[in-house]
């Protein structure tokens, strides 16, 4: 055999050998991908990565469908993961760490980042959150687009809902900005403009501390600029996969200068809130708020902000969401003008 022969020999032996090694890393990359696997309740078995559980819906991807598997929760009769999540459960406990089914499906056995073990239900799990990943794992963000033209007075309106948020272990911030126009032929410009960050840190037993601050211009109501800062603590009375039901209680003090003659004003003010979101029901989900101020420092003064939206999810991450807020002072700068309320109905994209 020649000198070019056994040259050529080895390097086929050697582009062999890299295919074969590629080979391996492939199989392995697709079986630690497909690592995680269900049995449901039918008796069926599904195999692939879990995404996330959110609002009763566990999300699953598999290497045999381009589509993602939304599986329910209460579908699932075991389920078996190496792969590490946030795991929240109904007192509002987080834990990173990843778990498995334990006697016949009966418990789900958590197994810590810290090396200990929990074990609990599948009732008990409220979402899962992959911590595999980088910060967007764990990053939300929504916007909502409303518009409007009307012949008759050249009536043009425009609003546009928006929020941002990012959930850690032990805490939760968000940034929302809403804002929205009305334009008509011969009258002045309505302008509601609202926005404002916001954090919660959680607690054991479904307890948790929040702040925020709140900046709202409004020319219905002849508010050139108001902040609101809050401070307080609430509880969540119900946390399941499907119903969220919190109440919290804390200080707020509020700052306001108007567009008209009226001085401006602040006051220390109390506040009592309820908070609901019902989710799951066949891609539909409500959220519901009512906080109510009573002024400290303003006599017989107090406000009032009622809040409902309800959406209604579409492929693509894209849904339609339906609701307003309804405001309400019984000291207002113009009188008359105690009551302000916005209907929106939008086409919104959430991450």
């Amino acid at each position: 055999m020649d000198r070019n022969s056994i040259s050529r020999n080895w390097l086929i032996a050697g582009v062999k050998r890299v295919i074969l090694l590629l080979v391996c890393h492939l199989v392995a990359g697709v079986a630690m991908a497909q690592q995680d696997s269900l049995i449901l309740k039918n008796g069926n078995t599904i195999v692939g990565a879990i995404k996330s559980l959110e609002s009763g819906v566990l999300i699953m991807g598999t290497d045999y469908s381009e589509s993602d598997f939304s599986i329910k929760w209460d579908a699932i009769k075991e389920i078996y993961s190496k792969s590490r999540f946030l795991i929240t459960t109904r007192d509002d406990k987080k834990v990173n760490g990843s778990f498995q089914s334990t006697g016949e499906g009966t418990k789900i056995r958590i197994e810590t980042d810290e090396g200990g073990q929990l074990e609990t239900s599948f009732e008990e799990i409220v979402s899962l959150t992959g911590v595999k990943s980088d910060f967007w794992s764990r990053a939300s963000a929504s916007i909502d687009l409303g518009m409007s033209l009307t012949k008759a007075n050249s009536l043009r309106q425009f609003a546009v809902r928006s929020d941002v948020g990012y959930l850690a272990d032990r805490w939760q911030l968000n940034f929302f900005y809403d804002d929205l126009r009305s334009d008509q032929d011969d009258v002045e410009q309505i302008k509601r403009t609202e926005w404002g960050p916001s954090f919660k840190y959680f607690l054991k037993k479904g307890w948790f501390f929040n702040s925020s601050l709140n900046f709202l211009s409004n020319t219905e109501q002849a508010i050139d600029f108001r902040t609101t800062a809050k401070v307080g603590a609430g509880k969540d009375l119900i946390h399941t996969s499907k119903t969220i039901l919190a109440l919290g209680a804390g200080l707020s003090y509020n700052n306001e200068s108007f567009t008209n003659d009226a001085a401006s004003r602040s006051s220390m003010e109390g506040y009592l809130g309820l908070e609901a979101n019902l989710l799951d029901r066949k891609n539909f989900s409500l959220t519901s708020g009512l906080f109510v101020y009573p002024s400290f420092t303003e006599s017989g003064r107090w406000r009032s902000d009622l809040s409902l939206d309800t959406r209604y999810d579409l492929p693509l991450n894209l849904y339609i969401k339906m609701g307003g807020t309804l405001n309400y002072d019984n000291q207002p700068a113009i009188s008359g003008n105690e009551t302000d309320y916005v209907f929106m109905v939008s086409v919104g994209w959430g991450l």
